[in-house]
């Protein structure tokens, strides 16, 4: 097999994404968390710095979930997870639907009773691994709405396609969409 790969430096930390086809007519520059704890570490330090003033995190399950919680670990501020199914200790749970630009089908996020309970008041921020088209952006701030928490801010380690530039998220890099014809590979984006 003959894997391409796009290198993005993250808080001074080179990284080799392989570009992974979404379907016939886009590919993306994977990044996938889980286990870089050098580089969660680092990119948690690096959204605090940038970050407003907060008193809870939130992000959707499940690639969020390293980064949440090294950035409440370094914070020492609560963090919340909304869950992609309800739980059975989930007393009276609310939800919302997201379909994100790395999932085939709809989802549905899930916030307790009592997580909402703390939430009301409070300033959330919103954090997520990569913000692309913005819609488990959309589904969260839906959650901390409806639980009457105030958002804070919305950030995320990477920004790629219509998520760069957008004034409301912060980011610490960008990573290009690859967009081809479906009888070719991915083109887009510099190496």
């Amino acid at each position: 097999m003959n894997q391409k790969y796009y290198t993005v430096t993250i808080a001074g930390l080179k990284r080799d994404l392989p570009i992974c086809r979404i379907n016939e007519n886009l590919s993306i520059a994977a990044f996938v968390i889980f286990g870089d704890v050098e580089l969660t570490i680092a990119a948690s330090r690096e959204l605090l710095k940038k970050a407003p003033e907060f008193d809870v995190l939130i992000t959707a399950e499940a690639k969020g979930i390293p980064l949440v919680y090294e950035m409440a670990r370094q914070s020492g501020k609560p963090y919340f997870i909304a869950r992609k199914y309800p739980k059975l200790y989930m007393s009276n749970p609310i939800s919302v639907d997201v379909r994100s630009i790395t999932t085939d089908k709809e989802q549905v996020l899930y916030l307790d009773e009592t997580e909402m309970d703390f939430i009301r008041g409070k300033r959330v921020l919103i954090v997520d691994d990569v913000i692309s088209t913005g819609e488990s952006l959309r589904a969260l701030d839906k959650l901390v709405e409806r639980s009457g928490g105030v958002i804070a801010g919305q950030c995320a380690i990477l920004a790629e396609g219509d998520a760069i530039g957008r004034k409301d998220i912060f980011y610490l890099e960008t990573i290009p969409l690859f967009f081809h014809d479906a009888d070719e590979g991915a083109e887009g984006g510099d190496k």
